[in-house]
């Protein structure tokens, strides 16, 4: 019966059920979106060790299910009065020249499946590792917010502010634009939006709730991501002998189960504490990772 549904996609040559990477990412995308994640930095290592796709259009890819999977998410969140427009704004100024850095990067230093391999596997422990830290300093901010509502935004070349809860919270412009564009360079050849990797800034060093600026990060995702599949497109025609424009059939259906978990997530959100769901995504990360760094030592 299996069997019957396996199909085989021309463009990454993966073989699978049909209903295995919807299925994936609908579990995957419902806790991420919760954090304000697309899910992609853990849907990458599935495509590679798993399903055994591991040309460089997987990168492609993976960013194409943030296109179809993330305006769901992002329309709850506008829809709940919670998204924090000039944030998003200034990631996505900074992370998307990054992208078109790292793409090229993806090409002429990470073709081969080994070393992208490593390097997925250093940026995942550092994920991990951020996501641990802001899990402790979670069990010491206040009790869960009575509002989730934003109020009163305000932006500034240098400084922006919100009102979350009846408190204000107030960010600085530049650093973490120049903090997105570092982390646009690294989801270019990840192949990722890059809302994995600044999330945990957000709200370990900056002092953001989570419950704020989730939306933001995932619309951001979505600039950012629609940027790197354009780019990868148009680099697929400088690099014949490789494959790297997206595999669109395999990641539709990526998208399709993501865009499904990513609204439920982001519905959600606010009744499940944060902590539990960041416990689950560290140990998914930190575990990934340590078996890539490993594999690249003893293989």
């Amino acid at each position: 019966m299996l069997e019957f549904f396996k199909i085989t996609f021309q463009v990454s040559g993966v073989s699978t059920n049909i209903f295995l990477p919807p299925l994936i990412s609908f579990i995957v995308s419902f806790f991420t979106s919760m954090s304000g994640v697309s899910g992609a930095f853990i849907l990458l290592p599935f495509q590679i060790s798993i399903l055994h796709y591991t040309s460089p259009s997987v990168s492609a890819t993976n960013q194409l299910f943030n296109l179809i999977a993330i305006p769901s998410g992002v329309l709850r969140y506008i829809k709940e009065k919670r998204m924090l427009y000039p944030l998003a704004g200034i990631i996505t100024a900074g992370s998307v020249p990054g992208i078109l850095v790292g793409s090229w990067m993806r090409l002429k230093y990470f073709p081969d499946p080994k070393k992208f391999k490593f390097f997925a596997g250093l940026v995942l422990l550092y994920i991990g590792a951020k996501l641990l830290k802001d899990i402790f300093y979670a069990t010491k901010s206040s009790s869960k917010p009575h509002s989730f509502v934003l109020k009163r935004t305000t932006f500034s070349l240098f400084r922006s502010t919100f009102i979350f809860n009846d408190k204000l919270f107030t960010f600085p412009n530049l650093p973490i634009f120049f903090l997105s564009f570092c982390i646009g360079i690294i989801g270019g050849i990840y192949g990722i939006g890059g809302g994995a990797l600044v999330i945990p800034f957000l709200v370990a060093y900056f002092k953001l709730p989570i419950y704020a600026i989730a939306g933001a990060t995932l619309l951001s995702t979505f600039i950012s991501s629609l940027a790197g599949v354009i780019i990868y497109q148009i680099l697929g025609q400088y690099y014949p002998h490789l494959s790297v424009s997206p595999d669109w059939s395999l990641g539709f259906l990526f998208g399709v189960g993501g865009m499904l978990g990513m609204y439920l997530g982001a519905k959600t959100q606010k009744y499940v504490p944060t902590k539990i769901i960041k416990s689950i995504l560290c140990f998914c990360v930190v575990f990934i990772s340590l078996k890539y760094i490993l594999n690249f030592f003893i293989s």
